[in-house]
């Protein structure tokens, strides 16, 4: 297949693709995806995938066809672009059918969201000054009456003045594309809940003093840090080398005692690891 792109860098780790392809491509493919859905149609009086082309024209929508050719082009487009160009998109792309009319050419416009570049500053001198200023206030003092704090609470209360100063002093910007799906991602959530307690959008943000902007700019702040946070943990990750053994695995699903529970966690062990490895991390943080 014969096209053409351009590739273009925007702020924060977002890479825009323009792509042009003839027309004459356009019809190839627009062939091919119609000898995929025949292939599939089971009409009466033939047998699966065989009806002849007259036939199944009269029972393939043009609408099946369009997505069937956009699907199936635009993924092979851009799965061979983000190839040649070594690009790390960390979402699903953003797609838009700039000019798709029948029998011209196509421009589509891709945009794609990369792993940020974190910028850590000296976060290991940032943790003990931190450490070092809460020893010091929970230092007792004759006359100065204190509420004795739980270990758990202090090392909670610890954790988040450490997070907090981490978020501030790294430098790292987060692609608006994944802020923004996970920013409508809340608000679908949101909606649904809304609507099963019988309630209307517009009611629920009245009985909450918001507005839809207000309610969005709260999502995207927190979007920002969530991501933020998880950036610059891994980054830590990377740089101290810390690891998720497989033994470490092993005892979080020795503790699961139904086994069709412990059989369906093990196939998931990624995701188990990945969030093992964060909580090695913030051990690690808690105690330099």
């Amino acid at each position: 297949m014969m096209y053409s792109y351009k590739k273009e860098k925007l702020p924060k780790n977002t890479t825009q693709l323009v792509v042009e392809v003839p027309k004459t491509d356009i019809k190839k493919e627009e062939e091919e995806a119609f000898s995929r859905l025949q292939s599939q149609l089971t009409i009466e009086g033939f047998r699966p995938g065989k009806a002849p082309k007259d036939i199944a024209e009269k029972h393939i929508s043009k609408d099946a066809l369009y997505q069937e050719l956009a699907q199936k082009l635009i993924s092979r487009i851009y799965k061979e672009i983000i190839t040649k160009e070594s690009l790390k998109p960390i979402i699903s792309p953003k797609v838009d059918l700039v000019k798709a009319k029948e029998g011209e050419d196509w421009q589509i416009k891709i945009s794609l969201a990369e792993k940020p570049i974190v910028e850590l500053g000296d976060y290991k001198k940032i943790i003990k000054d931190i450490k070092a200023l809460a020893e010091k206030s929970n230092i007792w003092v004759p006359g100065k009456d204190k509420e004795a704090k739980k270990p758990e609470e202090n090392k909670n209360k610890l954790l988040n003045e450490v997070l907090t100063a981490l978020l501030k002093e790294t430098k790292l910007e987060v692609s608006d594309l994944v802020i923004d799906e996970e920013i409508n991602h809340r608000l679908t959530h949101l909606v649904d809940e809304i609507q099963k307690i019988g309630l209307t959008t517009e009611n629920y943000l009245k009985s909450k003093n918001l507005t839809m902007e207000s309610l969005k700019a709260q999502f995207r702040k927190e979007a920002e840090d969530t991501y933020k946070l998880e950036f610059v943990l891994a980054e830590i990750s990377d740089k101290e080398d810390i690891k998720v053994e497989k033994t470490d695995l092993d005892k979080l699903f020795v503790n699961i005692k139904d086994e069709k529970e412990r059989k369906k966690a093990e196939q998931n062990s990624y995701y188990y690891a990945t969030i093992l490895r964060k909580q090695k991390t913030l051990d690690y943080l808690i105690s330099l």
